[in-house]
């Protein structure tokens, strides 16, 4: 077994991990960022709720819009978020496969898209969460174009994460950072099922 002592770790620093802030030149900037969170791996939300809960600590006014996700949903992060005192509102009629109406699911999005601007261009938050809406946006229920114009429209400092699959690309050119999430061994695949506290 090799062990990965200082002599024989590569020194050659083109192939040292990727350049970080660090490595940026001229002034900084304050800026509120769009954040994207994607890909078919599993920890988009997680970590969504990671960022909300960092600022929460900070004492900045955080909420969180959740879409597809049944309006009565109570998994571990709405718990856990009612205890903290942080809002997340949620509205949907679960995952869209299952949806026995999806001109239902489409019209519950677009009524969330609606208290989501408002939240948006409130001025009241310093972090929000938009959870699960690219599928909205991929399924063609909200424009794109509408959701980068409203991004655009925000208060300087507002950070706004969006997680879920299938990104659209347009949002992530707009995007301050993107993150794709990658499957690379997943429990479902040795048939084991979703965990309390791990996936819900």
């Amino acid at each position: 077994m090799s062990i990965n002592t200082p002599e024989n770790q590569n020194t050659d620093p083109k192939e040292q991990a990727e350049p970080g802030p660090q490595s940026v030149t001229g002034p900084r900037i304050d800026k509120g960022l769009v954040i994207v969170n994607t890909g078919k791996g599993k920890g988009k939300t997680t970590a969504a709720i990671g960022v909300l809960v960092r600022a929460w600590g900070r004492g900045m006014n955080v909420t969180m819009f959740q879409y597809i996700k049944h309006s009565t949903a109570n998994f571990g992060e709405q718990r856990a978020a009612q205890k903290m005192g942080i809002e997340v509102r949620s509205m949907g009629d679960g995952f869209t496969w299952r949806s026995k109406d999806l001109d239902q699911s489409a019209d519950l999005a677009r009524a969330q898209w609606e208290d989501s601007k408002e939240a948006i261009l409130s001025g009241k938050y310093d972090v929000m969460v938009l959870d699960e809406f690219t599928y909205p946006m991929h399924y063609g229920w909200i424009e794109t174009a509408e959701v980068i114009e409203v991004l655009k429209a925000r208060p300087e400092m507002l950070h706004v994460i969006i997680t879920g699959r299938n990104a659209p690309e347009e949002l992530m050119e707009y995007a301050d950072l993107v993150t794709e999430m990658n499957v690379v061994k997943h429990p479902y695949q040795q048939g084991i099922k979703a965990q309390p506290g791990i996936e819900f």
